[in-house]
């Protein structure tokens, strides 16, 4: 069900990560030498710009997921998982194997926390993306979001959207090499609080650097913590307008993804015309859906009827 007043349901390209992750919810960890046995277990596609399509998709947009797969069993169950929730999967290096990593996942019954052990994109190099392909994904797009995997692509689809005025997000988790070609390109920087630009100690540190080099709005996130924001001064202004919005209270209980979720959601606001806070809080509710239900779909059905208010702030 679409949460947009748009005509049409927005359209969001994401460039990045997809993983296949194992998730077992225990009541401990297992130590040195230990077999445990898991209260539950899960299989689902995972990585941070997937799970931020899954998200989209969930919302009511159309979401579509650039990434590199290649072929092989893992790859194909990651496919398959993706588009029964509705994404739409493109493999920029079908001729590869083996290139999809897996992720093995801990999550704790008793707080939700989670761990996680996994491979990235480090070991998988994505060729250059046709320009004829990235002009096909970016001709209807409402918002692009990079998480900073598979090097070509995001430095291929960054330059392309920022190019053609589209809005974009970046999912900045933690500082990565490519962090200063893409920082200055996107629209909205989407940072953790242990997202830190080297020499900066603190989130509003981050914030200011990155303004100055070039970024127009930052916002960093806090866990549980009010989420702030920093944009650009305009002409007349002495400094960068900034804000913070408070994030739902919930009894958490499962906590993987809760980032990705929450890009994903604010990528939909973002898409959707809505304002700075607008788009804050309505992530910030999305993902504190995705925390209170056990499991990595569970969740789905219940954001779909969440409605985002697009009044002017």
């Amino acid at each position: 069900m679409p949460n947009s007043s748009l005509p049409r349901p927005v359209r969001g390209l994401f460039v990045g990560l997809a993983t296949l992750d194992i998730i077992h919810r225990v009541d401990t960890p297992p130590g040195a030498n230990e077999k445990i046995t898991a209260l539950a277990q899960f299989v689902a596609a995972g990585g941070p710009a997937a799970n931020a399509a899954v998200t989209f998709a969930a919302l009511g947009g159309e979401a579509t997921l650039l990434t590199a797969l290649g072929a092989g069993t893992i790859a194909d169950t990651i496919r398959s998982e993706l588009r029964s929730v509705g994404v739409t999967v493109i493999d920029s290096a079908p001729e590869l194997r083996d290139a999809a990593p897996v992720s093995s996942v801990a999550v704790i019954d008793a707080t939700g926390d989670r761990s996680v052990i996994g491979g990235d994109a480090s070991g998988v190099t994505a060729p250059d993306p046709d320009p004829d392909l990235v002009t096909k994904l970016l001709a209807d797009a409402d918002v692009v979001l990079l998480d900073g995997h598979h090097l070509a692509l995001a430095r291929a689809l960054s330059a392309a959207a920022a190019s053609r005025g589209i809005p974009s997000v970046l999912d900045a988790g933690r500082w990565k090499p490519i962090m200063p070609d893409l920082v200055t390109r996107v629209s909205d920087v989407v940072a953790s609080a242990d997202f830190l630009v080297p020499g900066t100690d603190s989130s509003e540190a981050t914030a200011t650097e990155l303004l100055r080099r070039g970024s127009q709005l930052v916002v960093a996130t806090a866990g549980a913590g009010p989420v702030r924001w920093w944009a650009k001064a305009h002409p007349g202004q002495e400094a960068p307008a900034s804000g913070a919005v408070e994030v739902p209270s919930v009894r958490a209980v499962d906590t993987l993804a809760a980032g990705d979720v929450f890009h994903g959601a604010y990528a939909y606001a973002l898409a959707s015309r809505a304002g700075v806070a607008q788009r804050i809080g309505f992530a910030s509710e999305i993902a504190a859906v995705r925390c209170s239900m056990v499991g990595p779909r569970s969740w789905l059905a219940a954001v779909s009827h969440i409605p985002l208010s697009l009044t002017r702030e």
